[in-house]
């Protein structure tokens, strides 16, 4: 069964000279702890895809479909439960807020949805426990390196035991030593909870970790690697 999928996805955006056309026509489908990554050049439309994916913004043309039932009809609520109920987000820059500590940054999505039971901040402390910075829980986001606020922000995408997590760029801003211990966790965390990840990046190096490649040029999405 497809986890998260898309049929003839379309987003053009308008323009002096006509519409703008970033994606033309995608298909793609997701399946349970599949791990594919999307590569292209900065620029391609690979954040758009994502946008798309994840339930941020809308096609200009087609549909996507969660667990195979089509978002094309559903409220803006009923889109945001899905993403705070079943996506993980981890973006290039963190979006940490600087006036919470990494425990609390981690707590933020618990609110949200008013999961406050006793094991919630057991959970966050788990989490960042098992992703090594469990001793920086009441450091606030500037007293964090580079590479710890990318953990805690992997942490926040994982708070709610989502189905699937959309990294973009996660390690755009991290150098290659840091870039590998990511990715080492985050396929530790894929395989521990069993989550389906897609992977955007421009980083051939880093799109190994994954099963399935897939390169986005034009507007298309092409197969690049397969296992």
């Amino acid at each position: 069964m497809a986890l998260l999928s898309c049929k003839n996805l379309w987003k053009w955006y308008p323009s002096p000279d006509g519409r703008l056309e970033v994606l033309r026509g995608i298909d793609f489908e997701l399946t349970q702890n599949e791990f594919v990554a999307i590569v292209g050049a900065s620029g391609v439309g690979k954040s758009t895809l994502l946008h798309l994916l994840g339930l941020l913004d809308t096609p200009s043309e087609g549909d996507v479909t969660f667990e195979e039932k089509s978002v094309a009809n559903l409220s803006d609520d009923q889109m945001a439960h899905i993403r705070v109920d079943s996506i993980g987000f981890v973006f290039q820059f963190h979006h940490l807020m600087p006036e919470f500590t990494a425990l609390e940054n981690l707590l933020i999505p618990q609110k949200i949805t008013r999961c406050n039971g006793a094991g919630t901040k057991e959970r966050a402390m788990y989490l960042l426990d098992s992703l090594g910075i469990a001793d920086r829980a009441k450091h606030f986001p500037g007293q964090l390196s580079g590479g710890e606020q990318q953990r805690v922000t992997l942490a926040r995408a994982l708070i709610n035991e989502p189905k699937v997590i959309l990294a973009d760029e996660p390690t755009g801003n991290l150098d290659s030593d840091n870039a590998q211990k990511f990715m080492d966790i985050i396929g530790m965390m894929r395989e521990r909870n069993s989550i389906a990840v897609i992977l955007a990046t421009h980083n051939l190096q880093v799109a190994k970790f994954a099963e399935v490649i897939l390169r986005l040029k034009s507007g298309k999405l092409s197969t690049e690697k397969k296992l």
